[in-house]
């Protein structure tokens, strides 16, 4: 069973009251989708959005006897556009974003996500469309591999392990989880064992982001809401990933102060109103919900509220 993450924390931040439309961007088994439908009352709606198939069935059996609950496919990434088709034109009160690997896919051999179960490199959360992992590392040059595993997966022997996956490729295809942890493992120093993570923890990550394009989804994501949300309405971020928080962070700042323009430029205070505002500071996870639930450990949430448009703005 999944157990979402953060969950209290997480519709504290959303606010939601009778009659609000929110979008959840990552389904994933409904744990925060089935939450909100209990606060948004018989006029409210939530929109559930996931771009992995068996999420997105989930989410459509539940609809059949949930008329408050819309169901898009697709990626985050193209929030808007998902949001309108859904008939929400008018915009929304609250924005989810729960970012990550959720337990389904992790527990799955077949989803290739994790080194724990032998199966497929795939990694895509949505197997339908686009690159497996086992393709990617097949035809990637050496020098894409070891930036992939450096800016995406922070692996201090980022060049050592894609020259080792370079060379195992060449006595035979990469083509299952178990064999690539394998290779990392015997590419970094002391990797035999006796490591707080396992030495291919990184590598995984690293290559499952870049696979799915998550950071250019979330970025994408992060400035539509900003189109999508109504005055009021709010945003929550939880992520799971250093640079995805970093991401967030910056968006959330930015909105805060405005558009930089030149000194002595004669341009009023009304124009630099703030499009969205940060609440408080981030949150983590309890003591209590990281030992009932260890996935929720490395958590960050942050929220931010839109901002009502400058006077004369279109």
């Amino acid at each position: 069973m999944h157990e979402p993450v953060m969950l209290a924390e997480a519709v504290a931040a959303l606010a939601p009251r009778p009659g609000h439309l929110l979008v959840d961007c990552t389904f994933g088994r409904g744990g925060h989708t089935r939450e909100l439908l209990r606060h948004v009352g018989p006029e409210g709606r939530v929109l559930a959005i996931d771009r992995d198939p068996d999420a997105v069935a989930v989410a459509r059996a539940l609809a059949l006897d949930e008329p408050r609950l819309l169901v898009a496919y697709g990626s985050f990434g193209d929030l808007l556009a998902l949001a309108r088709g859904a008939g929400l034109d008018d915009g929304v009160d609250g924005v989810l974003l729960d970012l990550g690997v959720s337990s389904a896919q992790l527990d799955t051999a077949a989803r290739g996500f994790s080194f724990r179960l032998d199966g497929p490199l795939d990694m895509r959360m949505d197997p339908e469309h686009g690159e497996s992992a086992a393709e990617w590392l097949a035809r990637a040059e050496v020098g894409d591999i070891a930036r992939v595993l450096f800016e995406l997966g922070e692996e201090r022997h980022a060049r050592r392990i894609a020259r080792a996956i370079v060379a195992a490729r060449a006595e035979a295809p990469i083509v299952g989880t178990r064999r690539l942890a394998e290779i990392v493992a015997g590419a970094v120093p002391g990797g035999g064992g006796g490591q707080r993570i396992h030495p291919a923890t990184r590598t995984f990550q690293a290559v499952r982001i870049h696979v799915n394009g998550e950071l250019e989804a979330l970025e994408r994501a992060l400035a539509q809401s900003l189109e999508l949300l109504r005055p009021g309405g709010r945003l929550v971020v939880i992520s799971f990933h250093s640079l995805e928080d970093r991401i967030v962070k910056r968006f959330l700042r930015a909105q805060s102060r405005g558009p930089l323009v030149p000194r002595g430029l004669p341009i009023t205070t009304d124009a630099f109103q703030p499009r969205m505002v940060p609440l408080g500071r981030a949150q983590r996870p309890g003591a209590e919900e990281v030992a009932r639930n260890p996935r929720a450990r490395s958590a960050v949430l942050r929220a931010g509220e839109r901002q009502p448009s400058p006077p004369g703005s279109a």
